[in-house]
């Protein structure tokens, strides 16, 4: 079943929201963007852009190799 998608501006909206959010996660372990929307309760879609907008400011990095799905684990940089 494919994922709902909600109106691009609300997701733009919940952007710094979330990202506090996806960093409280991340402080415990790293994860994937699936663990990530689960743990939100968002789509992955949604998670997709607020987290590479977190790799663009470089306050998230990959770690090692994509899992067998092709998802990179991710963890907050230092």
């Amino acid at each position: 079943m494919p994922e709902p998608i909600r109106n691009f501006r609300e997701v733009f909206r919940d952007a710094f929201q979330m990202q506090d959010r996806i960093a409280a996660l991340l402080r415990d372990a790293p994860q994937t963007i699936p663990s990530l929307a689960f743990a939100l309760q968002a789509s992955t879609v949604e998670v997709m852009p607020w987290l590479m907008a977190m790799w663009r400011y470089g306050l998230v990095t990959p770690t090692g190799k994509a899992d067998a799905e092709g998802y990179y684990l991710y963890k907050l940089s230092a």
